[in-house]
């Protein structure tokens, strides 16, 4: 990658699932965009990972599917991705975006709807009525309207300008420039922002590596 990952800094409440996401776009001149995120598990109470209350909210075919034991041999990492998925969820939370034409304000400020509209599509779609089959019904959507450029956020130690949508009723969603060409961008619901530290870091993965 032409730029470096960033993470949320180590915190109690919040765990690195260990893998990333990666889009990326081209054209006639090769790469034009990348886009890397970052999955982590949520804690309601850190010290004690047993506590039931860090169970998610399942419901009944899910949770029997987790249940399900295949008799077939399942390799480690499968095993531990079944047991992550019975806690909450931060998904896609933190997204590194790299553009070969380099990031401005209107840049971040797009890079910011759109990480907003896609944790939306895709996490919250019974709670906005979003049907598979109405794709153009888009009345759900946050809009560059919806962005206030006079926020900040702590990236590397450093508060810096940063821009944000707290106008959403699910998810608050903050983000800034952060290097040559990139952005990083957070969004986070609502109902885990409160035990969430919003600081950034070069992402270091579940071991510290």
């Amino acid at each position: 990658l032409p730029f470096r990952v960033l993470g949320l800094v180590p915190q109690p409440a919040v765990q690195d699932l260990g893998g990333i996401g990666i889009t990326d776009a081209w054209d006639a001149e090769g790469r034009e965009s990348i886009s890397v995120s970052v999955t982590y598990t949520y804690w309601r109470n850190p010290a004690d990972h047993a506590d039931p209350v860090n169970l998610a909210e399942l419901d009944d075919e899910t949770r029997a599917s987790l249940d399900t034991v295949p008799p077939w041999p399942r390799p480690a990492w499968l095993v531990e991705m079944a047991q992550q998925l019975r806690f909450p969820l931060l998904w896609e939370a933190v997204r590194t975006s790299w553009r070969r034409a380099g990031a401005d304000r209107d840049w971040l400020t797009q890079s910011l709807v759109d990480h907003v509209n896609h944790i939306l599509q895709n996490r919250f779609r019974s709670e906005l009525g979003i049907a598979f089959d109405r794709p153009f019904d888009r009345a759900w959507e946050t809009s560059v309207s919806s962005a206030d450029p006079t926020a900040e956020l702590e990236v590397d130690g450093v508060r810096v300008s940063a821009v944000q949508i707290d106008t959403d009723p699910f998810v608050y969603a903050v983000g800034a420039l952060t290097g040559a060409g990139t952005v990083a961008t957070v969004v986070i619901p609502r109902d885990h922002l409160a035990g969430v530290r919003l600081a950034l870091g070069a992402r270091r993965g579940p071991t510290g590596s």
